[in-house]
């Protein structure tokens, strides 16, 4: 019997959301991987369906990580929230292409005393979404500390990154016109795909953890087709080893005949 939750209706994903800006996003396709969409097709995402993925969520104190996760997980939006002490999480479900898939989304402390007790989660993260206030301009500028730190316990190579500035109903059109420019070249930096929010309206916060939900799911039923290809590959090498040595040992067998 599955222990994890059903799957809200309202959590189901059929096609790829799209990304927020075409200049900064992690690719510009308008659907999944043909690779994925035919492996869950058929069936053959392997164990995708019954493992959790981890999304971090880093950045400075107050800069919106706990709303935004709130206003996603429980539509709701609280002024007067208490900072987070280490970190907390949220378990969120979804049904991507027909395929259950879990992510635990981890917000972790801003507040520098707190920064080594949240540090040691941020290991085995597949996705991380470094936040900064569009009203603070520092705050951007320190999401490259942010990241650096959250890179010494993940690998680069496999982990997608997410650049987001919270608080947009905050800002007048000129400003925010401003700020995304500067945000859109550190995001490019990173190799980021960026977003802009609020949590307080809620613009733009399903679109975004959904997007981080289905570039997760790609990237695992591509990693999990990786290594079933993988084990096709040496059970092949491993056959034909097989089949040498008997060759090997029926030409001896033979040479002994005919001594």
């Amino acid at each position: 019997m599955s222990v994890l939750p059903p799957v809200r209706r309202d959590r189901i994903v059929a096609e790829l959301p799209q990304c927020f800006k075409k200049e900064s996003c992690l690719h510009t396709r308008d659907s999944f991987h043909p690779k994925v969409s035919s492996a869950c097709k058929h069936q053959r995402t392997g164990t995708v369906g019954f493992k959790i993925s981890k999304v971090i969520v880093v950045g400075d104190l107050s800069v919106g990580k706990t709303c935004m996760i709130n206003r996603f997980c429980k539509d709701t939006f609280d002024k007067n929230y208490k900072a987070t002490i280490g970190v907390d999480f949220e378990m969120e479900r979804f049904e991507i292409l027909g395929v259950p898939f879990s992510l635990q989304l981890w917000d972790t402390a801003g507040q520098e005393r707190f920064k080594c007790i949240a540090s040691t989660y941020y290991r085995g993260a597949q996705a991380i979404v470094i936040t900064f206030d569009l009203t603070d301009i520092s705050s951007l500028g320190h999401t490259r500390q942010w990241l650096k730190d959250a890179l010494k316990e993940n690998d680069p190579s496999s982990v997608l990154l997410f650049l987001v500035g919270s608080k947009k109903d905050l800002t007048s059109a000129a400003e925010y016109a401003l700020m995304e420019k500067d945000a859109i070249k550190v995001a490019k930096e990173m190799q980021a795909e960026y977003w802009s929010l609020s949590s307080l309206t809620g613009e733009n916060v399903r679109e975004f953890f959904f997007r981080v939900a289905s570039l997760t799911f790609e990237a695992s039923v591509l990693a999990e087709l990786e290594k079933t290809n993988a084990r096709r590959i040496g059970d092949v090498v491993k056959i034909n080893s097989n089949d040498s040595n008997l060759f090997q040992t029926t030409k001896k067998d033979k040479a002994k005949c005919c001594q």
